[in-house]
């Protein structure tokens, strides 16, 4: 109790801490934070943010910062003092509540990698998040760990504060250790911001952290990289592979270690046929509901229904999976996929990536806004995420980048690129690959299956395409057999080859490095490509 009395928290009756899951549902019910579905879930609603606050993201610049981090992401600067103002603000506000619920977790399932992470917060349900997304405690916290100040209930006027653009903010001091939610109960703020801190630290280890899932059969581990709604807990969660993670992971010269101890997945048109293992976790006691639409008499949830958003989550622990990897460690990798919802419709299903494509597809990072994982986005929308995680990269791409191509090239990793998006057309034409189609690919290359199969270049992108696949269409597996209009086609996948070109001009030195890796098509002047 010293350090947070130390921090300023004087405690109106005892603190709730490091409680069961038991205890935060029952607590989260009896203040009208949440309701039990029908099956035990604590379904909870998050006001008017529904994804992340994408735009209110901060990073308080200091002399070590300033020079570190990749400002021109939209991260925003905020000064030591503003900082200062925020956190007392932020303390007197947790003073004046009746109850208080502290969690002490750690991020990284490894005995030396790993950072602390101590969340104060009012909201039982935050904390239930807390104990499901982050581990069991290595080691005992200290002050060089981090502290999560969760205050979304708490109103401030960014009138009043010149660096303001709104009143929700999602803010983190490197010096301080600390990190300050303002404004906005959506659950998904917490472990991010976690994310963003390991992605800051991690590299100067020599330590790839990657906004990827990861899975482990008899062959060995696969490495899933993709943006929210692309896929990586779907995929990493299958029949017959261990499950290490479904979201965040580190890679080392010894293999990959998850940093979380649970699964935040989306619930949107989730069932129990095609998703078992998280259809069955999403209907245990224990297992948190966001923004998922529930009967009021029946106490039923409806995974079809999007009226609260397309963005509805659940959240659980590990454990609720069957066959995980109890370690959440694993050794080096066989394969690592880059997954890509291609809203244009003109990505083939699985591409082979040579050394030089796979560096020009990470820091490209292409794929498609899925409605609802941030505000504002209806439907998907054409994006370039570095990293296949740009949000949460707070350093340069290039940095990430170097780490990726050192480990692919000394332990002779295989890279390859999957379109989860749309085939056919594009959004509202073509149709979404089905995720039977998807595994079939996958399970395919785990099992060395590809290893004969004649390999054929795609003219536009250059891309290495398998003329077959047991189990999988031929025409599905070359994007322009699947359009009725092969001149459509052919526009648009050039319009997207060119886009490629264009958005990789931002970083001209790592473009000239590696641009033998981009689409064969010449770089022209051109606008993104619009849907």
């Amino acid at each position: 109790m010293d350090f947070y009395k130390e921090l300023g928290l004087k405690f109106k009756k005892e603190a709730c801490i490091n409680a069961e899951d038991k205890v935060l549902v029952e607590k989260a019910v009896s203040l009208g934070h949440g309701e039990l579905s029908k099956n035990g879930s604590l379904v909870v609603k998050t006001g008017s943010f529904t994804g992340r606050a994408a735009k209110d993201k901060y990073v308080v610049k200091t002399q070590k910062t300033e020079k570190n981090v990749w400002w021109e992401n939209a991260l925003r600067e905020m000064s030591t003092e503003t900082f200062n103002a925020l956190k007392k603000l932020a303390i007197d506000y947790l003073n004046e509540q009746t109850d208080l619920f502290i969690t002490e977790r750690s991020v990284g399932a490894h005995k030396t990698h790993n950072v602390g992470a101590r969340l104060i917060t009012s909201r039982p349900s935050a904390a239930l998040f807390s104990n499901h997304l982050f581990r069991d405690k290595i080691r005992e916290l200290n002050q060089d760990d981090f502290t999560i100040l969760h205050v979304p209930g708490l109103e401030i006027d960014p009138e009043k504060f010149q660096e303001l653009r709104a009143n929700t903010v999602i803010t983190t001091c490197f010096e301080q250790k600390i990190t300050i939610i303002i404004g906005t109960f959506y659950a998904g703020e917490i472990k991010k911001s976690m994310f963003s801190i390991l992605n800051y630290e991690l590299p100067e280890k020599g330590i790839l952290p990657m906004h990827a899932g990861a899975n482990e059969g008899p062959q060995g581990p696969s490495v899933f990289f993709g943006l929210s709604g692309t896929g990586k807990t779907t995929l990493s969660t299958d029949e017959g592979r261990l499950l290490i993670g479904d979201d965040e992971h580190a890679l080392y010269d010894e293999g990959v270690f998850n940093f979380e101890g649970g699964c935040y997945a989306k619930t949107y048109k989730l069932s129990k046929e095609a998703e078992p293992g998280i259809w069955s976790a999403c209907n245990k006691f224990g297992n948190m509901l966001e923004n998922v639409v529930m009967d009021p008499v029946t106490k039923e949830v409806d995974f079809d229904d999007k009226s609260l958003s397309e963005n509805g989550r659940s959240s659980y622990p590990l454990s609720f999976i069957d066959g995980i990897k109890d370690s959440s460690q694993g050794p080096l990798p066989k394969q690592i996929f880059f997954l890509t919802a291609d809203a244009f419709g003109v990505l083939p299903p699985v591409a082979k990536l040579t050394k030089e494509q796979a560096m020009f597809y990470f820091v490209l990072g292409y794929t498609a806004k899925v409605a609802g994982t941030e505000v504002g986005v209806k439907e998907p929308q054409a994006t370039f995420s570095p990293c296949f995680g740009a949000p949460f990269m707070l350093r340069h791409p290039s940095v990430y980048a170097e780490l990726l191509g050192h480990y692919i090239e000394k332990h002779n990793i295989q890279v390859w690129l999957v379109n989860t998006g749309w085939t056919g057309g594009v959004y509202g034409v073509g149709e979404r690959f089905p995720i039977k189609v998807t595994r079939q690919i996958i399970r395919s290359i785990q099992k060395d299956n590809l290893k004969d199969v004649e390999i054929v270049q795609e003219p536009i992108f250059g891309l290495q395409i398998p003329r077959e696949l047991e189990g999988v269409e031929t025409n599905l597996l070359n994007p322009k057999k699947s359009w009725a209009n092969l001149d459509e086609y052919d526009n648009k996948a050039r319009e997207l080859a060119l886009s490629f070109h264009q958005k990789m001009r931002k970083f001209p030195a790592f473009y000239e490095t590696y641009k033998k890796g981009a689409p064969i098509i010449k770089a022209q002047r051109t606008t993104q490509p619009s849907l």
